[in-house]
This record gives C-alpha cells, structure tokens and sequence, in this order.
C-alpha cells in the first residue's frame, strides 16, 4: 500500500487555509528536542545530526496524491511541507517541490494560487546544498526561537552536532541574500514561560535583545512571533498571553529595520 504524504486542509494560524505534505519517516526525526514540541520529546533515536540524510522518494504515488486532491481543493492559501520533524533532512525535497509545483499550476484556482511553504528549524541552512534547494520555496519559513547560545540550548536542546546559534543565524541571512525578490523569508519565534524558577524560558530581556540583533542582520520579510497552542513536550512551560505578545512585538519594533513586519498570533 503507497504511503500518504498529505494531511489537512486545515486551519493554520500563520498560513490560512494549509494542505499539509510530510515527506519524513512516519516516526519524528529531527535535528532537536524543543521543550514546547507538540509532538513531544525527541527521543535519542529520533534526534539526528544536521548531516543526517533521509532517503525517501516522491515516486508516482506523490504526484498521483497530490493531483487527486488539489483538483478537489480549489481555496488553499498554502501547501506546507514540515510538521513531524526537519523536513531539509529529506534528501529529495527538491524533487517533491518539483511535483507539487507542476501540479499546482495545471490547477484552475478559485483565487490566486496557493504558497508553497517550507517550514524549517533552521539548523541546515549552513549546508549550501540545503540552501539551493529550499530557496525555490514561494515562502520559507525559518525558526529562531533564541538569538544567544544558553538561550539556544535550553529551549531548542539540539543534537550535539548542530551548528552554534551565531552560525545558524548567518545562515538565515545567507539564505536571504541568495532569494531572488518574489520568494519571501520569515522568522518564526516561538514564545514561552516556564512554571520552573530554575528553567528560564526564552521570555526574557537578553533574549530579546539578541533577537533584535539577528532580526536586523537578517532583515527577513516578516518575523511572526507565537506561543504555544497545543500540549507542550515539558510539563513546566506555557503560552504567553495576547497581550505579552503584543508587548514583545511592540518592543522590537523600535529595535529593527521598519521595512521589516512584525505579526504575533
């Protein structure tokens, strides 16, 4: 039987109305093991090296899926490739942006047609090939929860090969210098607060600070700042609320380039 690549549509917060496409293991692989993950903890077999490849192909049933249903599907804001681990792990990730988009564009759209987005944590982008290969994305999405090293590591526990958080985000802006000026880059900042005294969460003033300073090197499209919205890997941490959101978008609006926006869900 042909695996399913494809879930939803559903209700993205960020993206609209989103058809989902996993293109890793049915099991989580992923370069890390975020306190807030809501598909919980990675554990050590599922947590990987940057360099980690994954071998599955799109073959004929990808296009197969992906014709059957977009042809049905005629509303969609996006077609989001990510969600059960680090997509850029998948060595032929380029051969199923391929496939998506030729079918995305035999497709006659109720309205204009749809993102192909890329959800990615960001911690492959220093790999060049990595780089020519995600950069076709109509939107990219690019994590950075933490600016700093000991934010970095507490919130995003990476694998103990992925690159220091300064090399991770000269990636981003590597990336971003290399899109051409119709293909958009976002950082996603993922917020939190920890029931723990001893657990400081990624909602503080160092971190911010040092947000600031990436958000103005990389000078993404957008920078979209959230919190979580499902049950968190670690029991201690929690959502911020509308208002904190609103405070922290406010704050590093004065630190950063005005051509960049800043939107918080």
């Amino acid at each position: 039987m042909p695996r399913i690549y494809t879930y939803g549509p559903f209700k993205s917060r960020r993206l609209g109305l989103s058809l989902g496409v996993d293109i890793l293991p049915k099991c989580k692989k992923c370069t890390y093991n975020c306190v807030y993950c809501e598909l919980g903890v990675t554990k050590p077999n599922q947590l990987v090296s940057p360099e980690y490849k994954i071998n599955i192909d799109p073959k004929n049933s990808f296009k197969k899926e992906m014709s059957s249903i977009l042809k049905y599907v005629k509303n969609l804001d996006s077609i989001t490739f990510g969600y059960s681990g680090e997509p850029t792990l998948n060595k032929n990730l380029d051969e199923f942006f391929k496939i998506t988009k030729s079918v995305r564009n035999r497709i006659n759209w109720k309205k204009k047609k749809p993102k192909i987005t890329l959800f990615t944590n960001s911690s492959t982008l220093y790999q060049r090939k990595v780089r020519d290969k995600v950069k076709d994305f109509d939107l990219i999405l690019t994590k950075l929860d933490a600016a700093n090293q000991e934010d970095f590591l507490r919130t995003n526990r990476p694998y103990k090969e992925v690159p220091s958080i300064d090399k991770i985000i000269k990636s981003i802006a590597k990336l971003k210098s290399e899109l051409s000026h119709n293909h958009k880059l976002a950082i996603q900042c993922l917020l939190y607060q920890s029931y723990k005294n001893e657990f400081i969460s990624n909602n503080n003033k160092r971190n911010f600070e040092s947000l600031a300073k990436a958000i103005t090197l990389i000078n993404p499209d957008i920078v979209q700042l959230y919190s979580i919205a499902r049950i968190p890997a670690e029991y201690y941490v929690y959502a911020l609320g509308e208002n904190k959101l609103k405070e922290i978008s406010d704050n590093l609006k004065r630190k950063i380039p005005s051509s960049v926006k800043i939107d918080y869900y």
